[in-house]
């Protein structure tokens, strides 16, 4: 049965958001102005004193407090701590999702809004909402239909988008004909087809039985490394964060603070074996510290 018409006309500047899709990126290319801005400023993820209050009324609740960070372009970083630490909203300020209340945040020297206007970093949420009348070409393709390129342009980049996350050859299968974990190959696909320096990501892999996030975790490694692009992933894992990371960023609740950067030194090439590594058991009881430290 068909679902319902696609209206692809798009106004204003906030995330399009539609059955738990977020489609953040729009314009085909960076603006002359941008690339000419972010050449001579910080290349990776960059905030200094961001701050996020939440107002309803006369009541107002303190998510983030302080919250500084330095990601350099290419590297990996993870964000973990407790539930309503912040984690995701520091996330969302970066995706332009939530205005910080103070601060700066940065991503190739543009601001998020910039960012998101000018195909900078892709978004991928946990799950892998698909919508279940299209094919998934069809649905991997979704953001660049939205954003009006033309459509063998768009297959040639979701087909080269399925090959890379090891999907070929399902190209025209309904997401009810595939598991949890191919669905979520196929999230990472979509955002792959926009091309991001930035691949943002809110624990994406939550929702997955440990055999096959274990899986994803070093499909998604690979892919990092040939494609080169930064990653900032929202975690609770500390297992997740040591094989996703060369930095942990850990941090603390009410309102969220960064409280420690943990430096994870394995470089690149890494494989299903790094967990006999013994720094990987150093990594995680350092980290287990880290979290469990006071406020």
């Amino acid at each position: 049965m068909r679902g319902p018409a696609l209206s692809l006309a798009f106004e204003g500047r906030r995330p399009w958001h539609w059955m738990g899709l977020d489609i953040v990126m729009l314009n085909a290319f960076p603006d002359e102005a941008t690339r000419v801005r972010a050449a001579t400023l910080p290349a990776g993820l960059y905030a200094d004193g961001i701050d996020v209050v939440f107002r309803r009324g006369s009541h107002s609740v303190q998510a983030l407090k302080d919250c500084s960070l330095d990601i350099p372009r290419g590297s990996w970083a993870t964000l973990i701590g407790a539930s309503g630490c912040g984690k995701s909203t520091l996330l969302r300020v970066f995706a332009d999702i939530v205005k910080p209340t103070a601060g700066t945040a940065l991503l190739h020297g543009v601001s998020p809004a910039e960012a998101r206007a000018n195909r900078i970093y892709a978004l991928v949420q946990q799950g892998s909402t698909m919508l279940p009348w299209r094919s998934i070409i069809d649905n991997v393709a979704l953001g660049l239909e939205i954003s009006g390129l033309p459509k063998s342009t768009r297959y040639a980049r979701a087909e080269e988008a399925l090959a890379l996350v090891g999907l070929k050859g399902f190209e025209k299968s309904l997401p009810s004909e595939l598991s949890g974990g191919m669905r979520q190959r196929a999230a990472i696909a979509r955002a792959l087809t926009l091309r991001p320096r930035f691949l943002l990501m809110d624990e994406p892999f939550g929702a997955l039985d440990e055999i096959t996030r274990d899986r994803l975790h070093f499909e998604l490694l690979r892919i990092l490394e040939e494609t080169g692009a930064t990653l900032l992933l929202v975690t609770h894992s500390i297992s997740e964060a040591v094989i996703l990371s060369d930095k942990v960023i850990v941090m603390t609740p009410r309102p969220g603070r960064i409280s420690e950067i943990i430096e994870v030194d394995f470089g690149r090439g890494r494989t299903p074996d790094l967990r006999g590594d013994p720094r990987f058991v150093q990594y995680e009881a350092q980290l287990r510290r880290a979290l469990h430290q006071p406020a």
